[in-house]
């Protein structure tokens, strides 16, 4: 993600770093990812999905 340049398909504006809130059964986490200024769209990218997104998820169905 880093060092390239993303563009909101919709909007058609880069998109910003923006710390985001994740909800998931019950609980809530930030990160920072990409966002749209205008519509507010983000975009995950594979490795956050894929890797600490997916060990929260494992940590709260564990649980």
């Amino acid at each position: 993600m880093s060092g390239q340049s993303w563009i909101c398909v919709k909007c058609n504006v880069p998109l910003e770093p923006k710390k985001t809130l994740f909800s998931y059964l019950g609980n809530t986490f930030s990160h920072d990812v990409k966002a749209c200024p205008v519509c507010g769209a983000v975009m995950i990218p594979q490795d956050l999905a894929e890797g600490r997104m997916a060990d929260i998820e494992k940590q709260l169905e564990d649980k």
